[in-house]
């Protein structure tokens, strides 16, 4: 006899939330399939040119939206969210708020986020089956090109905020990272769905904060503006108008999410892979300014800062030694890659030790005292 046959979908469905928990995450829902509006607004957005240089975004868009094509047979996708919060971290405020510290986004300081979900959503497809049976599977995280926000949206994990992002609730906020089963069960949807601005109100502050006004209007993101573009997919020159705006953030950025109300009172992570390697929650400048490629690599394995790749990282950390405070440890670290291989590092640094120039003659100098008059 068919285990499927055996066991109803109403039971396998309220077996999942458990399951999830098992292996790390905090929820889990079935999505409904229907993504056409979703599809729609990605072409808009596309059209706009609001990608920047992901070319690939526009790839396959057709697929994004239809499940059965990504992986033939499916009927059903699980949608589980695991928080992501690092735990003891150094608080972010106070990182970005000290000019000659390094500020990279916190789901980015532990281990690499794509390895840990996949693992674990593995697991989960393989307790569904040593309950049902085999079942055809796939699982998902930012792995292949899947609408996985509308996704998540759908399966009742999360409802868009303003700056695009999905939000879970209190105690969640918008700490937390998500993946897909995407499978041959047919199992029966989660709703309603929330729909976008769900809990907004007439809030903008995460409109407000975003420093390089990226969120062009609620629930639109002009992704060739985001610092997280900026530092991690983009290759090659940062545009001049930009660098300033970035500030300290050499990987990243968490603005729009510190700013948000409802990420108040979120919890951070139990999970250990999320804790921070290398003090990477709270280094200077200097410090990662002077790791050599072999470090980098050493100091990074396992890590998705691996994704920027060395030559955009000390670009990234050149643009924030151009913004940082006065500091001769600074202005010597810059000196010595003022000769670096490549043009990149060399340009953004030639920016750096400018603007810091400027800025220091741009200083009023104190009035002379009674002796020197």
């Amino acid at each position: 006899m068919d285990a499927r046959a055996s066991t109803p979908a109403t039971e396998l469905r309220s077996k999942l939330t458990a399951w999830a928990q098992e292996f790390g995450f905090d929820s889990a829902g079935v999505a409904r399939l229907e993504l056409t509006e979703d599809l729609a607004r990605l072409r808009e957005w596309l059209a706009e040119g609001y990608q920047g240089d992901m070319a690939w975004l526009g790839r396959d868009t057709e697929m994004r939206a239809t499940p059965s094509r990504l992986r033939p047979g499916t009927v059903s996708v699980i949608s589980a969210r695991m928080l992501c919060r690092p735990p003891d971290a150094a608080p972010e405020e106070s990182i970005l708020a000290d000019g000659r510290k390094a500020y990279i986004a916190r789901y980015a300081l532990g281990r690499d986020y794509h390895r840990l979900l996949r693992k674990r959503l593995l697991k989960f497809a393989a307790r569904i089956a040593e309950t049902i049976g085999p079942h055809g599977y796939r699982v998902l995280t930012d792995s292949a090109p899947a609408l996985e926000k509308a996704m998540g949206r759908n399966a009742g994990i999360g409802w868009f905020g303003k700056h695009t992002l999905l939000i879970g609730d209190r105690r969640t906020g918008s700490s937390f990272l998500i993946g897909e089963i995407y499978t041959d069960l047919a199992l029966e949807p989660d709703g309603p769905v929330r729909p976008s601005g769900y809990g907004c109100g007439t809030c903008t502050a995460c409109i407000d904060a975003c420093p390089t006004h990226a969120i062009i209007a609620p629930y639109k993101l002009d992704a060739s503006r985001c610092i997280s573009y900026l530092t991690i997919e983009h290759d090659g020159p940062i545009p001049l108008e930009m660098r300033p705006l970035i500030g300290n953030r050499i990987f990243g950025c968490d603005d729009c999410q510190l700013a948000c109300p409802w990420n108040r009172h979120a919890q951070a992570s139990m999970e250990k892979d999320f804790t921070p390697r290398n003090g990477l929650d709270r280094a200077d400048l200097v410090e990662l300014f002077g790791w050599d490629e072999a470090t980098w690599e050493q100091r990074t394995e396992g890590m998705v800062l691996r994704r920027t790749g060395y030559r955009n990282w000390l670009r990234n950390i050149a643009v924030a030694m151009g913004n940082a405070p006065p500091d001769e440890r600074i202005d010597a670290a810059l000196a010595s890659r003022a000769d670096y291989p490549d043009e990149v590092v060399r340009e953004h640094v030639r920016w750096a030790q400018d603007a810091r120039r400027r800025r220091a003659a741009s200083v009023p100098r104190p009035a002379a005292g009674p002796a020197e008059a």
